[in-house]
Order: C-alpha cells, then sequence, then structure tokens
C-alpha cells in the first residue's frame, strides 16, 4: 500500500482521512471509537527500571486490530495506584509512549497510531509534570494573556512525554460551592471563563489548523451545564432551562469552538431529562449545526453506560450516543458494541464512518502518520509559571491596617493547619510530589523575611476533626507575638486509603479531604477545630491575619483584621502568600465568585434575575465579598466613564503610596429585553499597573450587545450597583 493516499502526507486531509476509511472494515472502525483502557494498566515496571507491556493491552489492541486511543498512560495518583517507583516520570515518559505506539500500530493492519489522551487539568497530570494553580486561582488572577502562557507550557510538557490530547476542564461555571468540583471552574461568571477559555485554547493549541510539536488539541470539559446540578452534588440531576443554559453555561464553549478548540467532552448532568452524552439536541443540533463545531466529542467517564437506563441496555445506549454526536467514549463497554449497533439496525454505518473520521482527521493533523520527530525535552520554566500564577490570583478580601508585615514587627506566630504543608496546596487531579517540591507558607516566610523577624510556629489543629489539644501551643505563641498568620482551610489531596468510584470520583472522603471530585458539601464550614483556633488566636488580642487555602470559598466570620485567600495555589503558593504578607508583592487577585454567608443563602451570585425580592429575616441576603472584589495596599480611584462607538474609556488613577494592579470591570445592565433581565453582567475587564500617582486611561471593546443597556464601570460587581452609568443603545441584530 505504498501508493495509499493515506501515506502521502502532501496530500489533503480530508483526501487522507476518506481514503484511510474506505479501507478499513466494521471492525476496524468501531476499534478507532474505543477508549476502553486505564493506560496504567498498558505496562509495568521490570527489573532492571525499564517497561514491558501487559497482557491487558495486548487483548485489547487483538480485540480490534488497533487501538483508537489510550487514556491515562502517564496519569499517576491514588486512584491509578501509580507512583515514582512504578510510574513514568520525566526521563522515560516518552519512551514508554513509543514503546505502546509501536505495539498499537504493528497489531494494526493499516499501521493506524493511536491517540494518548492525558489528563492536564492544572498542568500535565504524570510524575514530574509542572502543577499549575487550579482554575478558580486561575480566574481570581483576571489575565487570560498570563493563562494563555501557562497553557502553552502544560501542553509542552504533555508533548514532550509522547501524549497527544489534553483533557481540561473549562466550561463548569459556579453556581453552588458546595459541589467538590468548584476549585475546576473558573468562577460564576460567563464572560469570564469565556475569555480564560479562549486563552486555554491558544495557548495549548496555537495557531493554525495543525498542531505544532510542541502544542496539543485541547478538549474542553463540560459540555454543558455540569455546574447547574441540584444541591452542589456531583452527576446529580439539573433544573436548567434553555435560556439559563444559553446565557450562563454556554458562552464559554461557544468561546471554545470560536477560537478553534478540536474536542469537547458532553458531561455527566442532564438537560431538560436528557442526559448531555445522549443530547442530539445539544451535541448535533446546538453544537455542531448551529454553531458549525467539526471536531470531536467525547463522553465522559462511563456516561455512555449509563444510557442503558433509558434505551434498555449497553448496546442501545451506545447507538444513542453515537446517533446523539458522541465520536469517542471513554471507558464505556456500550461502544464497544458498535458492529452490533450496525447490524441491528440501531446505527447506519455511514454514521459510524462520519465518527470515524473525525477521529482519524484528529490524528493526521497531530501528524501521527508520518515518522515523530525526536521526542524534545520538557521545557524549562514550569515552576516560575505556576509562581506567577499563583502570585497573580492571591486576593486580599479585608485588610484593616495589619498588611503588609511593617517593620515594627519583630516576631510571627505562622499558626493553623495549612501552615506548614504542601499537600494541601495543590488540588485535586494531582500526580505524587517528590519530596522538597514547592514551599509552604512557614516555609516561604523563613526564607524571605528580613534579618532579625522571629517566626514561630504551630499547627493548632488539623483540617477536619474538632481535636483542640494543639490549641493551647498555638496560643502562647500568638500571645507572645506582635503578629498572627492563621493559615486555614481545606483539602483535595488524595491518599491510598481513599475508596474511589470507577470513574475515579471520590466515593468516601478520608484524610483531610473537604473538596475534588465527589467531595461534596452540605455547608461550607471549615472544620469544627478550625473554628476554635481562629476564636482562641483572635481572643489573645494580637493583630491576626487569617489566610485561606482552599478549593471553594469556605465560611469564616470577620473577626480578624486581615484576610487573604489563595485558592489552591500550586507547590509553590507559600511563596506566592508569603510574599504578599511581607508587601514584596501586591495583592493582585480579584474574587471569581461571590463569597457567601452560609449555605443557607445558596444560590449566591451577582448576576441573579432582577427581580424585587427582598431578603431573609434571620441573615442578609447579600454575599459577605462580591464577585470581582479584592483589595490592594495602594488606593484607586475611577473616572466617569465614557462611550465611543463600540468602546468605553475611563481614567484610572493610583491615588496611594505604592504601585498596584486594579481590574477594571465593565457591566451591563439591560434596559429594555425581550425576557426579564439579569441585575448584571460583566462585559468587560482589563488589569492595569500603576505607579503611586499615575493616572491611565484604559479603552476596552463593547462587543456582543444588543439593545438599550446601561454601561456601568466599577471594581467590583457590588460597587458596579452603585456606579453611574452610561445609555448605550446598539443594533437589536447584534448578536448575544
Amino acid at each position: 500500500m505504498s501508493d495509499a493516499v493515506y501515506r502521502d502526507p502532501t496530500a489533503p486531509t480530508d483526501a487522507r482521512v476518506q481514503d484511510l476509511l474506505s479501507r478499513m472494515t466494521l471492525r476496524e472502525k468501531v476499534g478507532q471509537l474505543n477508549q476502553r483502557m486505564y493506560g496504567w494498566d498498558a505496562y509495568r515496571r521490570t527489573p532492571d527500571g525499564g517497561f514491558e507491556l501487559t497482557e491487558a493491552l495486548h487483548a485489547e489492541t487483538d480485540r480490534f486490530e488497533g487501538l483508537g486511543a489510550l487514556y491515562g498512560l502517564q496519569r499517576a495518583d491514588a486512584w491509578s495506584g501509580v507512583d515514582h517507583g512504578s510510574g513514568p516520570g520525566a526521563q522515560d515518559g516518552a519512551a514508554l509512549a513509543e514503546l505502546v505506539q509501536r505495539h498499537v500500530v504493528a497489531r494494526s493492519r493499516l499501521g493506524i497510531p493511536a491517540l494518548f489522551v492525558e489528563e492536564v487539568p492544572h498542568g500535565l497530570m504524570a510524575l514530574d509534570g509542572t502543577v499549575l494553580p487550579v482554575n478558580l486561582a486561575v480566574g481570581a488572577g483576571w489575565d487570560p494573556g498570563l493563562y494563555e502562557r501557562a497553557a502553552a507550557h502544560a501542553a509542552a510538557e504533555l508533548r514532550a512525554r509522547g501524549g497527544h490530547v489534553a483533557l481540561v476542564s473549562a466550561l463548569d461555571i459556579v453556581r453552588d460551592p458546595r459541589w467538590g468540583r468548584t476549585e475546576e471552574c473558573f468562577g460564576e461568571d460567563p464572560y469570564l471563563a469565556a475569555r480564560l477559555t479562549e486563552a486555554l485554547v491558544r495557548g495549548m493549541q496555537g495557531p493554525g489548523t495543525d498542531f505544532a510539536p510542541d502544542k496539543a488539541p485541547v478538549v474542553l470539559k463540560h459540555f454543558a451545564g455540569q455546574g447547574a446540578t441540584v444541591g452542589g452534588r456531583n452527576s446529580a440531576e439539573s433544573e436548567l432551562g434553555w435560556r439559563e443554559l444559553q446565557e450562563i453555561h454556554l458562552p464559554a464553549a461557544r468561546a471554545g469552538v470560536r477560537a478553534g478548540a478540536a474536542a469537547v467532552m458532553a458531561a455527566y448532568n442532564e438537560v431538560d431529562g436528557l442526559p448531555c452524552s445522549g443530547n442530539r439536541a445539544l451535541l448535533t443540533g446546538l453544537l455542531r449545526e448551529e454553531w458549525g463545531f467539526d471536531g470531536l466529542v467525547m463522553a465522559d467517564g462511563l456516561a455512555v453506560d449509563r444510557l442503558a437506563r433509558i434505551t434498555g441496555d449497553k448496546v442501545s445506549a451506545g447507538a444513542l450516543a453515537l446517533n446523539s454526536g458522541v465520536d469517542l467514549s471513554l471507558w464505556d463497554e456500550g461502544f464497544t458494541h458498535l458492529e452490533e449497533a450496525v447490524e441491528r439496525g440501531l446505527v447506519k454505518e455511514t454514521d459510524l464512518d462520519t465518527a470515524v473520521a473525525r477521529v482519524l482527521r484528529l490524528k493526521f493533523r497531530l501528524g501521527l502518520f508520518e515518522p515523530q520527530p525526536v521526542t524534545a525535552a520538557a521545557p524549562a520554566g514550569g515552576e516560575q509559571l505556576s509562581k506567577e500564577v499563583a502570585r497573580a490570583a492571591v486576593t486580599l478580601l479585608r485588610n484593616d491596617g495589619v498588611l503588609p508585615i511593617g517593620g515594627h514587627v519583630s516576631r510571627i506566630a505562622v499558626l493553623g493547619p495549612q501552615a506548614a504543608t504542601t499537600a494541601h496546596q495543590l488540588g485535586d487531579y494531582t500526580a505524587p510530589q517528590r519530596p522538597g517540591t514547592g514551599s509552604s507558607v512557614l516555609d516561604a516566610l523563613r526564607g524571605l523575611a528580613p534579618p532579625g523577624l522571629d517566626i514561630r510556629h504551630a499547627p493548632g489543629c488539623s483540617l477536619t476533626g474538632d481535636d483542640r489539644s494543639g490549641i493551647p501551643a498555638a496560643i502562647a505563641h500568638a500571645a507572645a507575638s506582635d503578629l498572627a498568620v492563621l493559615v486555614l482551610g481545606g483539602s483535595s489531596a488524595r491518599t491510598p486509603g481513599t475508596e474511589f468510584d470507577a470513574n475515579g470520583a471520590a466515593l468516601k472522603a478520608v484524610s483531610e479531604m473537604t473538596c475534588g471530585e465527589g467531595v461534596d458539601l452540605a455547608g461550607l464550614r471549615l472544620g469544627a477545630a478550625q473554628y476554635a483556633l481562629l476564636d482562641a488566636v483572635v481572643a489573645t488580642g494580637t493583630p491576626t491575619a487569617v489566610v485561606l487555602v482552599q478549593g471553594r470559598p469556605h465560611v469564616v466570620p470577620d473577626t480578624a483584621p486581615a484576610l487573604l485567600t489563595a485558592w489552591y495555589p500550586g507547590p509553590w503558593g507559600g511563596e506566592a502568600i508569603a510574599e504578599v504578607l511581607l508587601g514584596l508583592t501586591e495583592p493582585a487577585g480579584r474574587l471569581p465568585l461571590s463569597v457567601p454567608r452560609s449555605a443557607a443563602q445558596l444560590p449566591v451570585h451577582y448576576n441573579h434575575k432582577d427581580t424585587e425580592y427582598g431578603g431573609y429575616v434571620d441573615e442578609s441576603a447579600e454575599p459577605r465579598y462580591s464577585f470581582g472584589h479584592g483589595m490592594s495596599y495602594t488606593s484607586f480611584a475611577y473616572g466617569e466613564p465614557r462611550l465611543t462607538g463600540r468602546t468605553v474609556e475611563v481614567d484610572v488613577t493610583n491615588t496611594g503610596r505604592r504601585y498596584g494592579r486594579s481590574v477594571v470591570q465593565v457591566y451591563l445592565r439591560r434596559l429594555i429585553t425581550p425576557t426579564w433581565p439579569r441585575t448584571l453582567e460583566l462585559c468587560a475587564f482589563e488589569g492595569v499597573g500603576l505607579a503611586p500617582g499615575e493616572r491611565r486611561t484604559v479603552t476596552l471593546p463593547l462587543d456582543g450587545i444588543h439593545g438599550t443597556v446601561e454601561i456601568r464601570v466599577a471594581a467590583s460587581a457590588r460597587e458596579a450597583l452603585g456606579a453611574r452609568g452610561q445609555i448605550l443603545t446598539a443594533p437589536d441584530d447584534t448578536p448575544l
């Protein structure tokens, strides 16, 4: 077959796809749509430290004379059981990928390679991969340019290890922070999520239709509405109307598709009673026919088999998913029976061919049919990028003159269960870290503090539980110090004792887990002992700065004069926090979501419908801290906004004595609209760094606006409620 068109790298991609497809048997076609194996079951370590392929991989490739895709070859964590003693690291990950690929191609009659699909939620989830701050921290940075650089680095690491496709959470919007996967969201706002999703696609995939050796096609998770499940419970039912879906949960996906995303992953939840993986109106009617998406749709893990509750068996479940628009399964049995589904008339072979063509097209775009270049070394600079993202995310919520730590402070008590650990800074979907990786808040303060600053430490308590035996030691240190830094929060760190579901979600939280997939909360409180520690330290009278390291907004009373949050800032997040505490770095983060006063208020988000409902009798209905809020060590003044065509201009002045960064936020309020409007909607933003006394005119475009609206410019959603607006009337036919 030396003259086969699909073997010719100069032939057009579509011609190569059609030529190869015409040569394939039905069995081979079905194999291309299956991603059955856990990648860590494909290999094992040999006594000499190398790798050998397993009987399980041989059986899987024999089943369909090849392999469509392989998930998680590089994955390492408590679920997979892979660690530094058994899994591939930076030095041998590419060699393992090459070993597996050689076997797949040799077993395929037509020499079709496999796609190697990896989790890249906040950096490559592999041994020695750079861990970045979680998405919620990225959202707090309000900096698409920085995130684009971080995403590009993650893609380069993936490709250097022989991986091809990156699974990245981007599309879920926080509507109930009790959900354990809140950390995987960019925040509660669709516009902010859309701009960051665009940055993700640009950074990972690069320009053009093909992929450079250091770029990777991205699978955007999860399509659509997964952040709206009832009660904040993972994979629970959702109560989504079509307009709510369009206004809140689809803009990020639409932005990602327009930016050229190679693939999306169908979510677990249902929309109007139909699970997303079996929802033709969503996957075909909207995504493909209305939006023009021509990429790949992947099902989430075992989601296709769940459709058997609707169809009656797994054969018809696979048929429903494929007919709805799913191209590639994940661990399901249903897609393994597609040959039978074709024979039974449940699936047309032409429709199956369409899905196979999408899988093959992605392989050709990656250049997998050509000799692969020598794998490049992993890119440098990952630690520095992780630190930059962490610095941008640290958000000062309250400060009564305590921060930054001044020269009058000679002794600091660094307290709390998060003060001396890096394990709980990392977030879910994180590979085991080598000893010594990263910096805790305590270590960073000791390393960065000026000479003569005495730093004492006591943990006080654990993240979970009510053991208060360590509190007296913490009180003693606090009482003898000029300042107490109390580091509290939660954890998504999984341990080998965690009980996992078949799709990797935690079935039962163990150790100190309070967040992550499968770890949902009924309330938003910290462990009981953490509140006791907070009360005891504040009662000493020592000025106290509370630091929250968390994956969701926890409820913390306003008893301490200073409060900042870092979300899960990654291994080096302790350094970013310490720099802000010491005033070496300005606090630059802004909240990507509203912080509730209690779980009883939920839902709490700034862009609710503009109805005239009242508050509660027993509690305020307003969030404790609003979307977009964040303080600085300096002060800013905003001038009156000026509308010029389809742009808005505003003068921003640093009126304080230090350099600082403000995030100019532009909100619209719809005045005349065919459906009930929301109170406010973010429609533009830009970060601006200013020296003391400096003034700058910031110009922001007003795109995608229609009808008559009022434009307001402010430093947070709460400030925008009282800001003076400017009226703008845009053509009615301008798209949303």
